[in-house]
Formats: C-alpha cells, sequence, structure tokens
C-alpha cells in the first residue's frame, strides 16, 4: 500500500518589529476626541470596563488565560484596551486606543506586519484584490496576531478617526488640451453611455474605431481635480496608517462616543475601473464644519486609516449590500 502525505507549510507574514521609541504611540489619536486628555482619558477607560467585550476577530478560543487580553464595547466608536494577564486575572494595562467600526471593506492579502510587540500596536500593510496598497493600524492585533497566514485573502473591515476633513477645493481644475488624450476621454465616455453605463470586453478596440461626429467633442477637457478619489498613506514607517485622502461622502449619520457627538462619514477614497469601492466609515467631532458636510459631497482629510478582521465577515456578500444601500 502506498500512502501519499500532503504537507502544508503555513506561515505568517513577513513582521518587521518596532522599538518602543520608533513607535508613535496614541496621544495624537486622543486629541482627535478630547483637549484635556490626561483627565478624559483615564475616565473613559474606567468606564468601558463596566460595559467590556472581548473581540474574538479570528480567534474561536478567546481565554482570560491567554498571555494578553483584549477588551473593546459594542458601539459604533468605542475604545479598545490591551491587559496583560497572568493566572487568568489582569497583571497590568498595556495599551489603549479609540476606533471606529466600519461595516465596508475590501479582500486583502496581508503583505506585511509592522509591530511593537510591547505595546501590541500593528500597521498591517494589505494588498487589494485589484493591487491597491493600503496601510492601517490593526484593531484586533492581540486577538489575531497568531492566526494571520501568508498569501491568504481576508475581508478587511475598514474605518478612520480623522484629524481634518474639510470640503475639498472645488478651484483645483486642470485642462486636458492633448488630442489623443481628449479622444480617448470623449471616445470612452461615449462608449460606455452606448452601453448602458457597462464598459465592454472590447473597450480597447472600440476606442481605436470611435470617430469624432462633431467638432466640439474634440474641444479641451476640464477635469475638477476636487472630483476625484485619492488615497496616499504615509511615508514613514511604523506611521503609514496616518493617511491622506479625498473622496466622496456618500453616507453621513451621527453617534455618542462618551458623551461627545461624532459624525459618521462614509466615504469613497477609491474608485476604479472593474475594481470594488474602497470605502471607508470615517469618525469625525460635530463642528460647524463637519456638520456642514453633506451626502454627496467631495471632502478631503487627514485619517488614521484603521483595519479590523473578523472570522464572521470572511463572507462579504453583507458589506457590498450594505454599500449598495448606503449609496443608493
Amino acid at each position: 500500500m502506498t500512502i501519499n502525505y500532503q504537507y502544508k507549510n503555513v506561515q505568517s507574514p513577513t513582521k518587521i518589529t518596532l522599538t518602543d521609541e520608533q513607535t508613535a504611540g496614541h496621544a495624537d489619536h486622543w486629541r482627535i476626541l478630547t483637549d484635556n486628555m490626561s483627565h478624559d482619558v483615564p475616565e473613559w477607560l474606567q468606564q468601558m470596563i463596566k460595559q467590556a467585550a472581548i473581540p474574538k476577530g479570528l480567534n474561536n478560543n478567546v481565554s482570560a488565560k491567554d498571555s494578553c487580553l483584549l477588551l473593546s464595547e459594542n458601539q459604533p466608536c468605542h475604545i479598545n484596551q490591551v491587559l496583560a494577564m497572568k493566572n487568568g486575572k489582569p497583571e497590568c494595562f498595556i495599551n489603549a486606543y479609540p476606533c471606529v467600526n466600519g461595516p465596508y471593506g475590501l479582500t486583502c492579502t496581508i503583505e506585511r506586519m509592522i509591530v511593537n510587540e510591547n505595546t501590541h500596536d500593528a500597521v498591517l500593510r494589505l494588498r487589494s484584490t485589484d493591487g491597491s496598497i493600503i496601510y492601517a493600524f490593526d484593531q484586533l492585533y492581540t486577538a489575531n496576531r497568531h492566526l494571520y497566514q501568508q498569501n491568504t485573502p481576508y475581508f478587511v473591515n475598514f474605518s478612520a478617526w480623522a484629524h481634518e476633513i474639510t470640503l475639498s477645493e472645488q478651484n483645483e481644475v486642470i485642462m486636458v488640451e492633448d488630442e489623443e488624450a481628449i479622444r480617448y476621454h470623449r471616445a470612452f465616455n461615449d462608449i460606455v453611455a452606448a452601453n448602458d453605463g457597462q464598459v465592454p470586453a472590447d473597450i480597447q478596440e472600440q476606442i481605436k474605431n470611435w470617430q469624432p461626429v462633431t467638432e466640439a467633442q474634440m474641444a479641451p477637457v476640464e477635469i475638477n481635480l476636487g472630483h476625484m478619489c485619492a488615497y496616499l498613506f504615509g511615508d514613514t514607517l511604523g506611521q503609514e496608517d496616518e493617511a491622506w485622502c479625498q473622496g466622496q461622502v456618500i453616507g453621513k449619520q451621527e453617534t455618542v462616543f462618551n458623551d461627545k457627538t461624532i459624525i459618521l462619514f462614509d466615504l469613497v477614497i477609491l474608485r476604479e475601473q472593474d475594481a470594488d469601492p474602497f470605502v471607508v466609515r470615517v469618525g469625525a467631532p460635530r463642528t460647524d464644519v463637519t456638520n456642514a458636510i453633506q451626502v454627496n459631497d467631495y471632502v478631503q482629510a487627514n485619517i488614521w486609516l484603521q483595519a479590523a478582521i473578523y472570522k464572521e465577515n470572511q463572507n462579504s456578500q453583507n458589506s457590498k449590500v450594505q454599500l449598495q444601500t448606503q449609496a443608493s
């Protein structure tokens, strides 16, 4: 008898380890929510213990016997708190940071993790199925840190806190005068419009054969840069989750975080042909500026981008349905 064994070598994503000196910490993130951090944050941490929940992430076997325990809250905006455990009891405080729950996401693989193992701060470098590179702070690193696998697709929920969010500059306009660029732009729009808004498989061939009918079709094209979606991650190691973005607001609602009114914006920050849109739920304290932003507006924002990977969300159909409903 011949017995065939199949060996599967499961590896974790590449990890870059940061020291405490290289880690920025969360002071700037707490300042988004309070000007009196030394008073408010300890009080918030004490209050959350009364209604704390234990998020599982990818881990079905969360136990108080683990060396570290992640505590959270069942609120749209909440605090995650990491405690060191010994013999099933909290031994000391490790870290805490404010979070936003994000109902939308993308399927991504984890290319690498940038981690401080002392604080459990981790930034994930993610590659979406369409090839976009996204960096985000891992809300659930404490729960998921031993479970991530290399070259494995995960549905990742994205959210963010806004350091600053304002209406986009509507006067940023460029004029395209190159004839080939104009021709491509007009042809693409005409062909897609004639195809009920769908991009045909032979789009490049049809563009090649397209001919203008009127002189007006070859007039210079004006592009409003304030009406585009863009995402730029940070360029400092371990702080790539501090991003700049521009996008369109497709949803707006309010919630409360420790008696503070927070506006939640559903913001499309990448919208590419033949790819799922990159939608992020962004939290910002209510001010005159944030309150004036409306659905369909284009905004610019400096954000702290967050990611969460849950086992129960690995079927992403529900999130896509929510996106369609919210955007309609």
